[in-house]
């Protein structure tokens, strides 16, 4: 298991703790517990009681939320340097989303006193929770107007490059998704029926845009994708 110093020396990286003091970095890894992730643990339920905030620090969670009839929809993977569940403490208390992760991942987390604690003494953790929720409902809003003008086929290129773009390299047309993403995974981010979204990649695929394997989809193409989401000139 990772000491203190280093579990301090990864929270300067996340969204959540950036910014503060090594002193405060390691006081907020001191309360914080960390755990080991297999791929397919859940770490909560939807609806269930909000009593810890979580940040990941390796691997990679999926935060989906489940309709009443059992209908699915991924709202986001969560990559290392990212919190998730910390909202749900300072909204209703209950988690609106489910947690799982997608690979073996490593993540720490903190009750709710601790972390409200924490924000009273350093108030830069405030700051960037702010700056987190501001992030997320542009995301959020974002993917509404995709939703609402966009053929199946912009709103998944739009997709792929949200996932790839921790590993986008500035002038290069390549990049891998680092983590096992089915169609049906893409179906659920983009509004659209697993049909759809194979005919699609087949499509991509046979033009050497992408390359799949093992679950694992590469890009080969960057400015192709970025030209089929409408964000180059055509």
């Amino acid at each position: 298991m990772l000491s203190t110093a280093a579990v301090a020396r990864q929270l300067a990286a996340t969204d959540l703790f950036s910014g503060l003091e090594p002193e405060a970095l390691d006081e907020v890894a001191r309360l914080g517990r960390v755990q080991a992730l297999t791929r397919g643990t859940r770490l909560f339920e939807q609806g269930m009681s909000a009593d810890r905030c979580h940040a990941l620090i390796g691997g990679r969670v999926r935060i989906a939320q489940s309709g009443a009839e059992g209908d699915q929809v991924i709202v986001r993977f969560v990559g290392p340097g990212e919190t998730f569940g910390t909202v749900a403490s300072f909204t209703d208390g209950r988690y609106p989303a489910e947690a799982t992760a997608v690979i073996d991942s490593v993540e720490i987390s903190w009750t709710e006193p601790t972390l409200h604690d924490l924000i009273h003494r350093y108030p830069q953790i405030a700051l960037n929770l702010v700056k987190i929720v501001g992030s997320r409902l542009r995301e959020a809003q974002e993917r509404l107007r995709e939703l609402a003008t966009q053929r199946v086929d912009q709103r998944i290129a739009h997709a792929l490059l949200r996932l790839a773009e921790r590993d986008v390299v500035p002038g290069k047309e390549d990049a891998v998704i680092e983590f096992p993403l089915t169609r049906q995974d893409l179906a659920e981010m983009c509004g659209a029926t697993l049909y759809t979204v194979s005919r699609v990649l087949t499509a991509w695929e046979k033009a050497g845009y992408i390359a799949t394997r093992r679950q694992r989809l590469s890009i080969r193409k960057l400015s192709e994708l970025r030209r089929l989401a409408g964000e180059m000139p055509v």
